[in-house]
């Protein structure tokens, strides 16, 4: 904790956790709070709905009984079937309107259970009345001018509407009382909301001064990691300028080693070969023999001589190939392809233009060995029947492309570091100021793109 102590410049490290475990704590607090404030409020709100809900049916409950009491007196009254049929439609709309009542009260024996029972007892019984009345007039047929009613029915109703305005009444005190409380704890709500916000400014002030310096700190560290990052940049750009320098020259050096040591066996190698043979054409002429061994032996010897002079052609011409400096670069690539695809059984399409420019040595066996190397690779491992060869100048751009229907490089030999061909390409095109590019299909094949500005290919 000392080195914690040290890097934050002798703040502590209490001082620092202090706020963090405050706003915290707070932050816990005030949740409960606002949960149980919520719930206060829900309470409340389910409270005002209850009062609101039984109100509503108490209201259609005596609307639609006065309106089932006053169809039944239009038909005692007047005997007009209309009357009777609202009188019907009305009565199961009385019970159905009943029901929401208690619905809306619910199994709370507490909230105007007696007043409910009284009024579900006064319903029957006035239901019975009007029922009675009706069946009553049906049997006798009485005239229009018989009585609608009894004094005791009235009785039945007002008592019907006194309870039912009662409870409304209760309701209607009970939502007051609701609303009020609800105002309360809304009230409470924002008191505690208030205070929660001015506590959590004034920790969220402390812990962005305590960030703020030690963002400063941070600040003044990533300038020293910049300044630092940047001078190994700078290290690092120099070193790999020199490596590839380096590289180029090594690979100068090759091809001139290459050179000589083509030169040598052509000269020398060469010249023993063909000395040998002229030797042996000699002797066979000036010691003839019938002897069919002796023959055989000559014959066998002028193929040996004759396959060594092959292979010093061969050999010669992957050092430094004859045509590359005696009759230029496309006629040395047409060659290698051909000649490549021939010894490996490939089908060949090569699209080289016919008329030749004179390009810089050095470049010109730069780009010979990156086709050579595409070739070799194909050959190796690309398992392929069918190679391309492109070449084309446009726009001062040389455009060299080797595609092949193989099946492809694996992701992890893409990466230049992993494969020492692809890194050999690389750097001899980049080393010519060009680019290129490697592409490798799911469905099978590859195509290398080497793009260089045509200037780098031509003598200064």
């Amino acid at each position: 904790m000392k080195i914690f102590g040290e890097e934050l410049g002798g703040i502590g490290r209490w001082y620092i956790a202090l706020p963090p475990l405050l706003l915290i704590g707070f932050l816990v607090g005030l949740f409960f709070l606002a949960a149980e404030g919520q719930t206060r409020l829900n309470a409340a709100n389910q409270r005002v709905h209850s009062a609101l809900l039984r109100q509503q049916a108490l209201i259609e409950f005596v609307a639609t009984f006065t309106d089932t009491e006053s169809a039944q007196r239009g038909y005692l009254l007047t005997g007009e079937s209309s009357y009777v049929e609202r009188y019907r439609a009305g009565v199961p709309a009385v019970v159905a309107a009943l029901e929401r009542v208690h619905l809306s009260y619910g199994d709370d024996e507490d909230d105007g259970g007696n007043d409910f029972r009284d009024l579900r007892l006064l319903t029957g019984k006035k239901l019975g009345e009007l029922e009675d009345s009706v069946a009553l007039y049906a049997k006798q047929a009485a005239a229009p001018s018989v009585s609608a009613g009894t004094d005791a029915g009235r009785r039945t109703m007002d008592n019907i509407v006194r309870i039912s305005a009662a409870m409304r009444m209760e309701e209607a005190v009970k939502l007051g009382a609701a609303t009020r409380g609800w105002e309360s704890d809304y009230r409470l709500s924002r008191w505690v909301s208030g205070a929660g916000a001015v506590l959590n400014i004034g920790l969220v002030l402390v812990a962005t001064s305590l960030v703020y310096s030690d963002m400063r700190r941070r600040a003044h560290q990533a300038i020293g990691l910049r300044d630092r990052k940047e001078e190994l940049e700078r290290e690092v750009a120099a070193r790999t300028k020199d490596l590839a320098a380096l590289s180029t020259h090594l690979q100068g050096v090759s091809e001139q080693e290459k050179s000589a040591l083509s030169r040598e066996l052509h000269d020398e190698l060469g010249g023993l070969l063909v000395a040998a043979r002229m030797d042996l054409s000699w002797l066979q002429q000036h010691l003839p023999s019938s002897d069919p061994g002796i023959q055989q032996r000559f014959k066998r010897i002028h193929e040996s001589l004759s396959a060594g002079v092959d292979l010093k052609r061969r050999v010669v011409e992957e050092l430094r190939p004859t045509l590359l400096d005696n009759m230029g670069l496309f006629t040395a690539l047409r060659w290698q392809f051909k000649e490549t695809c021939r010894r490996a059984g490939l089908r060949c399409t090569e699209t080289i233009p016919e008329s030749e420019l004179k390009f810089d040595p050095d470049a010109s066996i730069g780009v010979f060995r990156v086709a050579q190397e595409a070739l070799t690779n194909i050959i190796k491992h690309a398992e392929a029947k069918c190679a391309e060869l492109h070449v084309e100048i446009d726009g001062g751009v040389f455009l060299m492309r080797v595609s092949d229907d193989g099946k492809g490089i694996a992701a992890n030999r893409l990466q230049v570091g992993l494969s020492h061909g692809l890194a050999s390409m690389r750097h001899r095109i980049t080393g010519l100021g060009g680019s290129w590019n490697i592409r490798s299909f799911p469905a099978g094949g590859t195509v290398l793109t080497a793009t260089i500005p045509l200037l780098r290919l031509l003598p200064a």
